[in-house]
């Protein structure tokens, strides 16, 4: 782990994007690895900030900041992904049948509108639960082998 905790900052944020951009088209667009990725990112993000103080305060803001920062680039990546199907809805006679989202609420439209809301919105918001699951997580483990040893 110190061999991570001494890469530049700049490196691994280009790292993560690589990463991250990998994960989205492993999904084909759909986000389940990049949600994924949020369990891994917590606990090596935990483990640099543990490097660097033992201040439970410092520890908890920068987990907080680097969580909702790695979730604002996977939400930038779906913009880009998905962004550009937005403006179907501005089609009056636009076929969503056919557009391949699945039919969740039994109306193409509304089923369109949610798979964009999904996609966009919902599936960042996931991967930044799984991140502080995982960052939480790793922290309590730590914390109670550092008690009893």
């Amino acid at each position: 782990m110190k061999k991570i905790s001494e890469i530049k900052p700049g490196w691994l944020l280009l790292i993560y994007i690589i990463i991250d951009i990998l994960c989205a088209g492993a999904g084909m667009g759909v986000p389940i690895f990049c949600i994924l990725l949020g369990f891994i990112v917590g606990w090596v993000i935990i483990r640099i900030i543990l490097s660097q103080t033992n201040e439970l305060n410092e520890i908890l803001k920068k987990s907080i900041i680097y969580g909702i920062f790695t979730s604002l680039i996977t939400f930038l990546l779906m913009l880009i992904i998905w962004g550009g199907a937005v403006f179907i809805l501005f089609h009056h006679n636009y076929d969503y049948k056919n557009f391949g989202h699945p039919m969740i609420l039994y109306d193409p439209k509304l089923s369109f509108i949610g798979w964009l809301i999904l996609m966009i919105v919902i599936s960042p918001i996931l991967q930044l639960l799984t991140t502080f699951f995982s960052f939480y997580m790793t922290l309590f483990i730590i914390k109670r082998k550092d008690k009893t040893a």
